[in-house]
Formats: structure tokens, sequence, C-alpha cells
């Protein structure tokens, strides 16, 4: 199966974090896909906010059965080159006949290229736990969320929400930060699962974001102080080797594989 992961990402941005010695975005989307899936997955990555020339030679959008979209530092309203190439690469996909999944910049990116809108976020920064996302009932019922709980914790990072959906979505998943924490909508032939926040991040790579973003988590009170701050990331850091979780507000949603990566795998076994 031929899968494409469209990085949503900037080149300085991708760079930034294996300076830290961090996996990218999608590298770290890559692992799990491969992790996941039940069918052998050729996998080819693409960087459209990098520069126009994003296709590597020999390589036709129309090669691929499924499209992954993943996180991005970019803010859609600033719409430079760097985001209306994937916005009109995003309009070009949903031609043909595609399955595509996006992760909280790829929802605002496939949002805005079916008619949505998407503004900075009222009530601030989420980060770096989504709490308490309640699916309704069209979420308990779709396949997306087959053996997720109906309510449930993930990892996140983003200051800007969808303000007005598509023609003829669904939103699937709410919070108290974002009424959409999920939606689903068709154009043409292609049928769009998106998220607001990551199901494909884990642990140990979340513990290595904190790490470089200290200063703007404790500006933006995500964590009152540094002990509270110190905490979560050394539990986060290595979780076989700590069992403090419920102390922390940790449930499993979170931390457990099985449950973690529902939506993808559920995207995955959708073909």
């Amino acid at each position: 199966m031929n899968i494409l992961i469209v990085d949503g990402n900037d080149q300085q941005s991708s760079n930034d974090y294996l300076n830290e010695g961090m996996n990218t975005q999608y590298t770290e989307y890559k692992k799990v896909l491969l992790e996941l899936s039940k069918k052998k997955l050729n996998i080819e990555i693409i960087h459209p906010a990098w520069n126009d020339n994003f296709m590597r030679q020999g390589i036709n959008l129309k090669d691929f059965d499924g499209i992954i979209w993943t996180g991005s530092v970019l803010n859609i309203y600033d719409m430079t080159s760097s985001i209306t190439r994937q916005i009109e690469l995003a309009k070009t996909l949903m031609k043909m006949k595609n399955r595509i999944f996006g992760s909280c910049w790829g929802l605002q990116i496939l949002a805005t290229a079916a008619g949505g809108k998407v503004r900075k976020n009222p009530n601030g920064l989420e980060a770096v736990i989504g709490k308490e996302i309640t699916l309704n009932h069209e979420g308990i019922n779709h396949s997306m969320y087959k053996n997720k709980p109906n309510i449930f914790d993930s990892f996140c990072w983003h200051y800007d929400e969808i303000e007005k959906v598509p023609e003829n979505s669904q939103i699937l998943a709410s919070n108290y930060f974002s009424k959409v924490q999920s939606l689903i909508f068709k154009r043409g032939e292609s049928n769009i699962w998106a998220v607001q926040y990551h199901p494909e991040f884990n642990p140990y790579w979340i513990s290595q974001l904190m790490r470089v973003r200290k200063k703007i988590l404790l500006e933006n009170l995500i964590y009152k102080n540094d002990k509270e701050f110190d905490q979560i990331i050394r539990y986060f850091s290595n979780i076989k080797l700590n069992n403090n979780k419920k102390d922390l507000g940790i449930n499993d949603s979170l931390i457990n594989n099985n449950i973690r990566y529902i939506e993808i795998k559920n995207w995955l076994n959708s073909f």
C-alpha cells in the first residue's frame, strides 16, 4: 500500500528538531504507520512548505492509496507561500480518490482547503495534553473511534482552532478548549478524517519537545512552576520507570499505545 506523508513544517522548523536531537514530525509519523500497519507500506514523504519543487522525479500524486498530513508550527492566517502551497495541494488531492488523515495542522489545512476557516484560539495555547476530549453521538459510532474511550486525553500543541467548519462536515469530538477536536467530511471521491490533537506523538518525544519549549510552557501557565514541569517531563521521558501517573493526573488513554494510536490504526484498517 502506498502512503504519502505531507510534512506541514517549513525546513527551518524541521532542522530545529534535528538540531535538538529529536526526530522530525514526519519521521515520527512514518515510524507509527510502519508499526501499526498490517500491510506492507511504501511511504513517500514530501515537503511542500520548503519550496515549489517538492515532488520527487518519477512520483505522481495519483500513485498513493492514502495521505497523511502532519502537524506544523505555521499559522494558516499568515498565508505565506509555505502555507498557500499546502492549501493548493490539499485542494488538488481532494479532487482525486483519496483517504486522507490529518493531525493538528493537517486538520487546519484540510478544513481551509475545503472552505472552512481557522482562527487563533481565544483560549490560548493548548499543550501538552488535550484533556477530556469527548466523543459526541456521531463520534461514538464512527469507525475512526472504534475501541476508543468516549472521553480521552491526547498529546497536543496548538494555538489555533477551526472557527468555521467546511460545508457538509461532521464534528466528532470536542473539549472545553476547542469545539472542533475531530472532523470528517467528503470532497469529491476523497474521504477526510482529521483531528486537532496528535495521536501519533509518544511520551518520550513529547518530553523532548517540552525540554525545548519549557519557557513557552511556563509563560503560558501550562505548568505553574518548575517543580510541576519537572515532574511531568520526568514521567514522560521514561514512563516505564515511573509509577506515579495517577498522582500526575495521567490516564491510560495518553500513554497506552493500544489506546493512543487507535485513530491512526482504524484509518489504516479502513483500506
